[in-house]
């Protein structure tokens, strides 16, 4: 999954399978994570956020999506 460079103190690039609804997340210190059955409509008002962090705490991490260590 090619992955976006994003603006943070915390990610550094995010990427999105509209097909499998699977989201990586590339962390700065080099964790990958995929997140699973995350809508198009959540990976947009993240990708859309004026703070990509907030946004991921809020959205991702807070709505309890599941997820695995890929890289």
């Amino acid at each position: 999954m090619e992955r976006e460079e994003v603006t943070s103190t915390s990610i550094r690039a995010i990427g999105y399978d509209p097909a499998s609804k699977k989201m990586q997340v590339e962390f700065v210190k080099g964790a990958v994570y995929t997140y699973s059955d995350v809508s198009e409509e959540v990976y947009t008002a993240l990708m859309t956020s004026t703070s990509i962090g907030g946004a991921f705490a809020e959205l991702i991490k807070g709505g309890g999506f599941p997820y695995e260590r890929t890289e």
